[in-house]
């Protein structure tokens, strides 16, 4: 399961993939958005992209 953040924008809906947010993307549906953030982890996961840049977390003591 990956997080992704979404918002309305004129008509359209707009995100990205929490751990990739430097690749956003669209739909005109909710359906249509997941969809094409599928895509765009598949496309991520798969190496296709060059120098792709990823979110994580750092332990603080």
């Amino acid at each position: 399961m990956e997080r992704y953040v979404y918002w309305q924008n004129e008509g359209m809906w707009l995100g990205y993939l929490e751990k990739y947010p430097d690749y956003m993307t669209q739909g005109e549906t909710l359906e249509e958005l997941e969809e094409n953030l599928r895509d765009i982890l598949k496309e991520l996961s798969g190496n296709n992209i060059p120098c792709v840049r990823k979110v994580a977390e750092l332990q603080v003591s």
